[in-house]
């Protein structure tokens, strides 16, 4: 076996018959990513069986760099959740990226036993602080290309939420706002347009990164969706004249928060019969039934809903197709569950800049995989966008254009 292996790759050293062996690693990746995609949907392809939890839906292609040159895979797609070849994963840049706080901890010597257990297990012992210095330098690189891009044609929705890590600061663990941004163009395609640590509460950070984006190039934001975080809607407004969609779900969390136990099953009934409207008129109107019957229960109730009903139904002054992604921040759900996954490892993050480090490689990789599925939104429900709301150009962009110096 030995020998035989050994001529196989002093065939492919000296380049003879190279299009046979770029055959042959395709058609044997080809049967890796059958077998994993069967064992994921339990199914083989095209079998019908009460077995089955998933559907394959397509494929996307990627190259993939050999020994003997540049191989073309396509690689499935599911229509629950996503598939990656178990087989290129070490290449992935998150995973580097991973391996670099976990490494860059040890090396400061903040690590818990299980991040050092786990920096064993990847041959990480007697890791010299140039080993992680090069490693570092090599994600940052890509990372900071990434969230540094500039930010081309115009961008009608902005989702911004908050993650909170654990870091090290001046020798204290400190709670870390990881903030993620991510836009919808007139194409109808996703990306990630930018991450950021800060004091979420504070207007002067989120004008601060609100001009950022605009200074890279992001234009004709209509409606920023986020939570009722302090200062952003002054932020939003000053730097892109958008409005502000606040987060349904996280209000009608908040709203909750104030009903009695025995209560809230009641009380979120009654919430939903208000975004089950079908216009923003018929909407009003049942928010003001709904907050009048809750105030003769509990004064507080009416109170809140009192103050939230125009930020909470924004969303109803755009396409209705549009309605069930810019309610709430949920589309960044699934986003901020795989950084708290990958966070988990690292427990407590050496510094902000590690944060960023592995934040900024999963969102790169995110936006890799939006830029290859379908649509976000449709371009017919788009244009009527377009129809509806005359675009805008950020006002940072206006102020400069009128500065006579």
């Amino acid at each position: 076996m030995t020998d035989e292996r050994m001529a196989l790759l002093e065939l492919v050293e000296k380049g003879a018959d190279t299009d046979l062996i770029r055959e042959l690693l395709v058609y044997a990746s080809e049967r890796l990513m059958a077998a994993e995609v069967d064992q994921l949907t339990g199914a083989a392809c095209g079998a019908r069986t009460p077995d089955r939890i998933n559907h394959r839906n397509g494929y996307r292609e990627r190259g993939w760099e050999t020994r003997v040159g540049r191989v073309e895979l396509a690689i499935p797609k599911l229509r629950k959740g996503s598939y990656f070849p178990a087989f290129l994963e070490p290449r992935r840049t998150a995973e580097k990226a991973l391996t670099a706080v976990i490494q860059e901890a040890y090396v400061h010597g903040v690590s818990t036993r299980s991040v050092d257990d786990l920096v064993k297990a990847m041959g990480g012992t007697g890791i010299s602080k140039s080993q992680v210095s090069r490693l570092c330098e090599d994600i940052d690189e890509r990372v900071q290309a990434f969230l540094g891009r500039p930010i081309e044609g115009h961008w009608p929705y902005l989702w911004i939420d908050a993650t909170y890590l654990k870091s090290r600061q001046g020798g204290r663990i400190v709670s870390v706002a990881v903030i993620v941004a991510v836009g919808v163009n007139t194409d109808g395609r996703r990306e990630v347009l930018g991450v950021a640590t800060g004091a979420s509460e504070a207007e002067v950070f989120w004008t601060g990164f609100l001009r950022s984006l605009a200074d890279r190039g992001l234009r004709g934001v209509k409606l920023v969706i986020a939570d009722d975080h302090k200062g952003l809607r002054a932020a939003a407004r000053r730097v892109f004249s958008a409005g502000l969609q606040r987060c349904r779900v996280h209000w009608a969390c908040n709203l909750l928060g104030h009903a009695v136990p025995k209560q809230r099953a009641a009380v979120a009934a009654m919430i939903r019969t208000i975004f089950a409207q079908d216009t923003k008129a018929e909407a009003f109107a049942q928010w003001d039934k709904v907050a009048d019957a809750l105030r003769d229960r509990h004064n507080k109730l009416g109170t809140v809903m009192d103050a939230s009903r125009e930020d909470v139904l924004t969303y109803m002054d755009y396409p209705k197709e549009h309605w069930a992604q810019i309610a709430s921040t949920n589309p960044l759900e699934r986003v901020n569950k795989e950084i708290k996954r990958r966070a988990d490892v690292v427990g407590i993050f050496p510094n902000e800049e590690a944060v960023i480090r592995l934040v900024g490689a999963l969102m790169l990789e995110q936006s890799d995989e939006w830029a290859v599925s379908r649509r976000y939104f449709s371009l017919e429900s788009l244009a009527r966008l377009a129809d509806t709301h005359a675009p805008q150009l950020p006002a940072v962009a206006v102020r400069a254009g009128s500065d006579p110096s």
